[in-house]
């Protein structure tokens, strides 16, 4: 199993990854969900998948098993920002409620939003675990390593049960809400306590 973290620049070097893991999100999001989504040629997608994004990848023999967007709460592209906000900002028409958040979405050089997280649903529950955990730790450092302090997810609400026992800092940063199919809640991960 290996852990790969892409960006425009580098995405190059490694092949396939990069479309695979909007292919992955497909599935996820799309085939699975059944979340209106953006797509083309079998990839799912949006608006903030930008160059000032990071993917994020656990993939084994071409295969991606779990991924994340990372994307810093200071982008831009034409209206948008990140998706926290914009929705929150009502620019998204209503697909993600306002009131997602208890105070007013951070625009901060050291918060970064992770979205479009996801675990393929096809890998049995033996595997899973390390699957998730190398998403974390991946995902954590990649955020320590863009110059992030924390992480604002907007994650399902039973979060507790995975993010705490793995020894992740994280704290509630909004109320429940129900959204398509699930109820979800925007969560703060902290990540200084580990930076160098």
């Amino acid at each position: 199993m290996q852990t790969t973290t892409l960006s425009f620049a580098n995405m190059h070097i490694h092949g396939e990854l990069f479309a695979n893991i909007f292919r992955a999100r497909k599935q996820s999001f799309i085939d699975l969900k059944k979340w209106p989504l953006p797509q083309a040629d079998g990839m799912e997608f949006d608006q903030y998948d930008t160059p000032m994004s990071r993917w994020v990848a656990i993939h084994e023999n071409g295969q991606v098993l779990a991924g994340v967007r990372l994307t810093p709460t200071t982008a831009r592209c034409g209206v948008y920002s990140y998706m926290i906000r914009d929705a929150q900002e009502d620019l998204l028409g209503g697909t993600i409620p306002q009131n997602l958040l208890d105070e007013k979405a951070p625009v901060d050089e050291t918060t970064w939003e992770a979205s479009r997280l996801f675990v393929d649903h096809s890998i049995p529950s033996s595997k899973r675990r390390r699957v998730q955990m190398s998403l974390i730790a991946e995902m954590s450092n990649s955020g320590r390593e863009l110059g992030a302090s924390r992480l604002l997810c907007l994650v399902k609400s039973t979060w507790p049960r995975w993010l705490t026992p793995r020894g992740v800092d994280a704290q509630a940063m909004g109320p429940v809400i129900w959204i398509d199919d699930d109820y979800f809640q925007c969560v703060s991960i902290n990540l200084a306590p580990k930076m160098h």
